[in-house]
């Protein structure tokens, strides 16, 4: 069993946890589904356009006949993650969390798309640890500069004047991906040039051929 936070701890206090097998094995899903169940960890600055690719990306891949689904940071927060707020270890668990609800789609054969700011590197790890050999990390790269311009949620305007503290890339660190699956540059490319790579890759890492008739 992999540690957890204190605050999952708090949480859950039994440790007599005995996980219960599925009757389905992974890999009949995947052969029903005709793809390979995973997860797409969008990662990026705020504005650099995550949200954007993963649904653009969502909705290009439902309409080629692929299960798939979207996880995006502000949706889990409206929701399973509302109870968290900003600081490093509410951010530690919003993202391990995140990881968890990825790694069951994964499981159960589904691409989740993972669209989330996810700053640190060790988060980011843990995330990967909770999907082994499913997990492939997408730099969406985008320069502050390019970001605060195009700050689509007012936020690093709030940021700059105070009224948001613990922001990244303001007043708190952004950890880029050392070794990234892929990386899209959405300063100088276009949302469909970007959607094109991310389409490309998909095909080639998560579609398993037809079967034979």
């Amino acid at each position: 069993m992999r540690d957890l936070p204190a605050a999952c701890h708090s949480l859950n206090p039994s440790l007599n946890i005995v996980p219960v097998e599925h009757r389905i094995a992974r890999c009949d899903r995947e052969r029903k589904n005709q793809q390979r169940g995973g997860v797409l960890w969008l990662t990026g600055l705020s504005g650099a356009g995550k949200s954007t690719l993963a649904f653009a990306l969502e909705e290009h891949l439902f309409r080629a006949g692929m299960q798939v689904y979207v996880l995006d940071g502000d949706n889990l927060r409206d929701g399973l993650n509302g109870d968290l707020g900003f600081s490093r270890e509410d951010r530690r668990e919003n993202i391990r969390r995140a990881g968890e609800v990825a790694a069951l789609f994964a499981d159960a054969g589904v691409l989740c798309i993972a669209a989330f700011i996810s700053p640190y590197r060790t988060d980011r790890a843990a995330a990967r640890d909770a999907a082994p050999g499913r997990f492939h990390e997408v730099y969406v790269r985008a320069d502050l500069a390019t970001c605060e311009r195009r700050d689509p949620k007012g936020l690093y305007r709030r940021a700059r004047a105070g009224e948001i503290r613990n922001f990244t890339a303001v007043d708190d660190v952004y950890e880029p991906p050392e070794h990234p699956s892929l990386a899209v540059d959405t300063t100088t490319g276009s949302v469909e040039r970007c959607v094109t790579t991310l389409r490309d890759y998909v095909e080639t890492h998560f579609r398993l051929p037809a079967a034979p008739p």
